[in-house]
């Protein structure tokens, strides 16, 4: 690692003794971001909320309806084939357009504080969803990031619940419609890849990013690493789960993806923050790969679950 003059490294040494590090913080990550020093973090790999309602935690809106999340007599006579409904694209009012101006000013809620706390040239590497990764991107953005691409990981399993649109034709007893609509679907594509966002922090104007990676260690990306992971060096990302590794959360990464990220970005010895820790992967993978982290959750098992991960590593 090459190395920055004395008194520069002073200043970076001071503000991680300031840190609980290596460990996973109980609470709001909005609350407890702010309690970080300024450029203290090395890179905030995030597997964030992504506002379209897949648990109680991911609905990120004021607008909401007996159907949504499992809610309606409907629901609860059919049990768990049909627990959860979300919100059609359409939605189901006027006001349902609002969801994603919403999603934007909740993420304005915690990039300022990503941004003031990550150190200059550090990345912020996020998981968003398709739908929404836009506003999220504007409001890194508007934040002050700069905004460097965009990674595809792609799923090694993706359900695909398209319906027929015939279906609907003939559960009305329309078979003409039915027949003139068959072969055509009401949803998405198979959703086979999920956005990583990759965003960084700007260093300071006249200086060279060769300059910015001796003064603060981040900048560059270290292709060689990321080849240990990936057989060409693309914005793709074809890694898998492991064995027996799935489970532990609804959305739960691949540890080997999180440490490909982790290795892009960082050196060893060097902070990786996870603001929506979840079930701990992010801090799995910085550990076996001698990186200090800090870890924030607000669900108090998914904590015990996190830590009991951190322990047998």
């Amino acid at each position: 690692m090459a190395h920055a003059p004395a008194h520069l490294r002073h200043i970076a040494s001071a503000n991680e003794r300031l840190l609980t590090l290596n460990d996973v913080l109980a609470g709001n990550s909005i609350d407890l971001i702010k309690t970080l020093p300024d450029e203290s973090v090395h890179l905030i790999l995030s597997d964030i909320p992504y506002g379209i309602g897949a648990e109680d935690w991911d609905v990120l809106h004021t607008n909401t309806n007996s159907a949504y999340l499992g809610a309606s007599p409907a629901q609860a006579k059919a049990g768990a084939v049909f627990k959860k409904r979300g919100k059609p694209i359409n939605g189901w009012s006027e006001a349902d357009r609002a969801i994603p101006r919403e999603y934007y000013e909740w993420c304005l809620t915690w990039a300022p504080e990503w941004l003031r706390v990550l150190k200059p040239g550090g990345s912020a590497l996020v998981f968003a969803g398709r739908r929404l990764a836009h506003r999220c991107i504007a409001a890194m953005e508007d934040s002050g990031f700069s905004y460097k691409d965009m990674l595809a990981w792609m799923r090694e399993r993706a359900p695909h619940r398209a319906q027929r649109l015939s279906a609907v034709y003939e559960r009305r007893g329309d078979e003409e419609a039915a027949r003139e609509w068959d072969g055509w679907r009401v949803g998405n594509l198979r959703p086979t890849f999920e956005p990583v966002l990759w965003l960084t922090k700007p260093y300071k104007i006249g200086a060279t990013l060769a300059d910015n990676a001796l003064i603060h260690g981040v900048g560059a990306y270290n292709q060689d690493a990321l080849l240990k992971y990936v057989s060409d060096p693309d914005n793709v990302l074809d890694i898998g789960f492991m064995p027996r590794e799935g489970g532990l959360h609804p959305t739960q990464k691949p540890v080997r993806l999180m440490q490909a990220l982790i290795e892009l970005t960082t050196q060893e010895g060097q902070i990786v923050l996870d603001p929506f820790c979840g079930s701990g992967t992010t801090l799995v993978a910085a550990k076996q790969l001698s990186r200090r982290f800090i870890g924030f959750e607000a669900d108090a098992g998914y904590v015990e679950i996190a830590r009991k991960r951190l322990y047998e590593v």
